[in-house]
């Protein structure tokens, strides 16, 4: 995306950097600097870019003094939470980029069910310490995932039909705007930016600090089974999971069997249906839940039981390292047996033993909150699809990734309904405007025009501001 800012600065010049760090509780780091390299980097290692400068921000004061000075300077910004942008947005080259893994406080309030946690807190940093009051919030499915990030676009976790969105138990939010204020939103004050940033991605501010309401979770039964991968296992799935109880929520995945420790040795790389489920009720309530998914076949593998909830995070730990990847999805209420079919022989086809194909069903508590009452605008929708184009190696000659990727996607991308913003790359604007209904946008482009009037805040999914009128 082309910056509207310009700067003829040399990266790591010396622009008054001076003095912005003696205004920082924590550190600024240029190019040449011993800890530059690793600094630069996220989670997907495709993407390889060099940042004019890093600030390391520790307080929501550093963030401020960040924003006045990129805005002062006219320099692009970029914004890291946990690092995890499917487009690449937590990083750009020549840009200042807020780097906000060092604000990971967490503080549990038990007896109003509530959490605050900074900006750059993941969802294993609030998973834990709730989990010692048993308490959860519904948050990403891997353990790295920022919550920032994840909560600015919807937030569809592991407990997704019982509890919502994250968004949906989002109390109140500190955000540094494009002014370099820093001010509180929530229904009753600056309500329009609440709406906003409850979907409508970073457009709008830096989040420093999230309140959450928490849910009473302790244990959860949970785990995965590993089908073979069949059109009649997909379809049965799909419908199963469709009608199960809400307190069932599922992310299945069409992939080449992993080496995980519970999958016989003879059936790896076997092309396999791995479905991962997480029940918020007693052993006994889910396992008849579950019951069904084993009648659907003959199930290569299994590892399910009681397990605190905290503990789900297992299940992905793979993911949890740094990758290169390539991603597409949408949402829809329609996947018929020709587009099942087409997903099981892409990934048949795959370039890499690590690519698959994402299914989630939806429904549930998520149909609960009101159209219109957050920016996340696809609450009707049955099933979230993605095309996951995954690979280690970064040195590696990514086309062929890429390329399969594209393909699977050209292969099912007619039964889409819509896109959720936490998973959609650099696609271009029209995929921007299939995430948002017409009158949601208008109404994003509104606040845009608002608070960021200037499109400060761009690395995002980015909505331009409106035209005032005058």
């Amino acid at each position: 995306m082309t910056s509207i800012y310009s700067s003829n600065l040399a990266p790591g010049g010396a622009l008054d950097l001076q003095s912005l760090r003696n205004r920082l509780s924590g550190d600024i780091i240029v190019p040449g600097d011993a800890g530059y390299e690793a600094a630069r980097r996220v989670s997907n290692l495709g993407f390889d870019r060099h940042p004019w400068t890093i600030v390391r921000a520790l307080t929501a004061a550093d963030v401020v003094q960040a924003v006045r000075f990129a805005r002062l300077h006219r320099l692009p910004l970029a914004v890291r939470g946990g690092g995890h942008s499917v487009a690449g947005h937590s990083t750009a080259d020549g840009a200042v980029v807020v780097d906000l893994s060092g604000m990971r406080a967490v503080s549990i309030d038990p007896g109003n069910h509530t959490a605050r946690v900074q900006a750059g807190g993941r969802s294993i940093d609030l998973a834990g310490p709730a989990h010692a009051y048993g308490l959860a919030l519904s948050t990403g499915d891997t353990a790295t995932v920022g919550i920032g990030g994840l909560t600015l676009g919807g937030g569809i976790g592991w407990m997704v039909r019982k509890y919502g969105l994250a968004i949906d138990n989002l109390i109140e939010a500190q955000v540094v705007t494009a002014d370099g204020r820093l001010i509180t939103t929530n229904a009753k004050q600056h309500s329009e930016l609440f709406w906003a940033i409850r979907g409508g991605g970073g457009n709008f501010g830096i989040i420093t600090e999230y309140t959450f309401r928490l849910a009473p979770v302790g244990a959860v039964y949970g785990g995965a089974i590993v089908l073979p991968a069949t059109p009649e296992v997909v379809r049965g799935y799909l419908q199963i999971a469709k009608e199960a109880p809400d307190e069932l929520s599922t992310i299945a995945q069409v992939m080449h069997a992993p080496p995980a420790p519970f999958i016989p040795e003879e059936r790896l790389g076997e092309l396999v249906f791995m479905v991962m489920v997480c029940f918020t009720g007693d052993a006994e309530a889910g396992e008849r839940a579950i019951a069904p998914f084993r009648a659907l076949a003959e199930p290569v593998a299994e590892m399910v039981g009681e397990m605190p909830y905290p503990a789900m995070f297992n299940l992905t730990e793979a993911a949890a390292q740094p990758h290169a990847a390539e991603v597409r999805s949408f949402f829809t209420d329609d996947l018929p047996g020709d587009g099942i079919e087409s997903i099981i022989d892409a990934v048949g086809k795959a370039t890499s033993p690590m690519s698959m194909v994402q299914l989630r069903v939806l429904g549930g508590a998520v149909r609960h909150v009101a159209d219109g009452e957050t920016a996340y605008a696809h609450r009707d929708r049955d099933y979230f699809v993605a095309v996951l184009g995954l690979w280690l190696d970064p040195s590696e000659d990514g086309a062929p990734h890429r390329a399969w990727t594209q393909a699977a996607w050209d292969s099912i991308k007619q039964y889409r309904q819509g896109v959720y913003v936490n998973f959609l790359a650099d696609e271009g604007e029209d995929r921007i405007h299939e995430a948002y209904p017409a009158a949601t946008y208008e109404r994003l482009a509104q606040v845009k025009a608002q608070y960021d009037p200037e499109n400060i805040f761009q690395f995002n999914q980015n909505i331009r501001p409106a035209i005032r009128q005058v």
